[in-house]
């Protein structure tokens, strides 16, 4: 359907990816879409193809409509690998079995589905089971704070079994009304951008990538790129592994030849020409050495590196040997190599971090490099024993890395009982789940596992005699002054702030 405000606009079919825990039958729904649809003309048509398929449905009002299914490797890259702009997957299915209920890869599958900020949909599966519970499964959704329909929440949710195919259909047609309500859209007269979602070795075809494109066509002749790395299409197979000379949204594609092996969830590009196709790759190189070198956050402070040495040889075997470097409250990131001599080039390289060090294995550095150095503090050292280089290494990365103050935990334990409340002093009875508890400490208050609130110990009693420490396992009463809520169920953390 075109959209009348702009030219060459049309409705792009979902791409979905199925998430949950292990068993709950991620595999058994895919099994059942694929082979129903090549079964049932009426349903449509479906192919697998390295990660991805691709459907035909015939939704509530008769219309056929395409979806997009990514298997285990696109949730490898919906989940692990980190995503520019846009996201590989549309909408997301998270299934959980009916037998189990919520487990903690329904959970971390769930985390993922929130941080990717997509709509999903949830499918309660096995309710052919004799051992199914669905009421238990709403219960433990609400718990966890996942709403449905009809329980509080607007989260869409369907019973079905992939095993019988019970209610598929049904959740196909979710998939679609999601999709309309997204309003996913594309431009097909437009150069192909869209995602890796998988890329192997084939023997004898070469480095090999399974691409979904998200916009636009990709044609035979183009080339495309992702990172700093590309390959001509010219070995171009669609879903059936046969040759194609042109794809067009949300199809996913395989094409052979890169010159280097593309990260699975990254983005790619199209060009017309080789020469574009290399240009890409080398600006992405010079943004990310630069990014490299000036990242550092609260969490992970970077100590560049720069290698220089006589040979590839040596610089491979100078990396080796700092990887075996041990580094606290940071990290040494090798963002740069070549042979030669340290040159002026590579200090300007190094000065977008004050931290950045320069070594040399077997070579000099040269004049201008020493002037501009000792101007921007930026260290240099070379030498003709690894060995030496190492030790050295290990010096100066200890000197440069920051000493941090950090909370070490002393304690925690569980809230079984509230006992009395008066204004902000609540007392409590409580287990040590781990370490000790002790008087006049500092306690984070924990619910579900997320902070909630801080609190400090007043009193502790066991066997109703006050104490100053309280051990691992023994349940004993406590009063904590916190302007937070405690409530049986929540944990509190006691801990220390150390430097290190």
């Amino acid at each position: 359907m075109t959209d009348t405000n702009q030219k060459g606009i049309i409705e792009r079919p979902p791409v979905t990816v199925i998430m949950g825990h292990i068993d709950h039958g991620k595999s058994s729904l895919l099994d059942f879409i694929r082979k129903s649809n090549i079964v049932s003309k009426e349903a449509g048509s479906i192919t697998q193809h390295l990660g991805a398929y691709e459907i035909e449905h015939k939704n509530c009002d008769g219309e056929i409509k395409k979806i997009t299914f990514l298997d285990t490797p696109g949730h490898a890259a919906f989940c692990g690998v980190r995503i520019r702009s846009t996201k590989v997957a549309d909408i997301a299915i998270l299934i959980i079995s009916a037998e189990d209920g919520v487990m903690p890869q329904t959970l971390e599958a769930y985390k993922c589905i929130q941080n990717d900020k997509i709509p999903y949909i949830i499918a309660i599966n096995k309710i052919d089971s004799p051992k199914a519970n669905v009421d238990k499964v709403k219960n433990d959704l609400i718990e966890n704070g996942i709403y449905i329909e009809g329980h509080g929440g607007d989260i869409s949710a369907v019973e079905i079994s992939a095993k019988e195919g019970t209610h598929v259909d049904e959740l196909l047609d979710l998939i679609l009304i999601a999709a309309e309500v997204e309003g996913l859209k594309a431009n097909p007269s437009e150069p192909a951008d869209g995602f890796v979602i998988e890329a192997h070795k084939d023997k004898n075809k070469g480095i090999s990538a399974t691409l979904v494109i998200k916009n636009g066509s990709l044609k035979q002749g183009n080339f495309v790129a992702c990172s700093d790395t590309y390959s001509p299409v010219r070995i171009f197979e669609d879903h059936d592994n046969k040759p194609i000379k042109v794809a067009t949204v949300s199809k996913p594609v395989h094409v052979c030849g890169w010159d280097k092996f593309p990260v699975v969830g990254e983005i790619f590009k199209t060009f017309e020409t080789k020469k574009e196709a290399e240009e890409y790759c080398e600006e992405f190189k010079l943004k990310e050495d630069k990014k490299i070198i000036t990242e550092a956050d609260n969490e992970t402070f970077v100590i560049p590196v720069i290698i220089k040495s006589d040979t590839h040889g040596s610089i491979e075997a100078v990396e080796h040997e700092l990887e075996k470097i041990q580094t606290i409250n940071s990290t040494v990131q090798v963002v740069s190599t070549g042979t030669g001599n340290i040159s002026e080039s590579d200090v300007k390289t190094a000065s977008g971090n004050e931290n950045s060090i320069i070594v040399g294995f077997g070579i000099d550095v040269d004049k201008q490099a020493v002037i501009m150095s000792d101007r921007l503090g930026i260290s240099i050292k070379t030498f003709k024993v690894i060995y030496d280089l190492v030790d050295w290494l290990e010096v100066e990365i200890e000197q440069k890395r920051p000493r941090m103050e950090i909370e070490e935990v002393v304690g925690k334990a569980k809230i079984l009982k509230n006992f009395s409340q008066t204004k902000n002093k609540y007392v409590l009875g409580a287990r040590v789940l781990e370490g000790k508890i002790n008087l006049d400490s500092e306690v984070k208050i924990l619910r579900r596992g997320e902070e909630i609130g801080l609190g400090k110990i007043k009193e502790l009693q066991t066997q109703k005699t006050k104490t100053s420490e309280i051990e691992e396992g023994v349940e004993f009463g406590v009063c904590i002054e916190s302007k937070q809520e405690i409530v049986p169920g929540d944990e509190i953390e006691t801990f220390q702030k150390v430097n290190k």
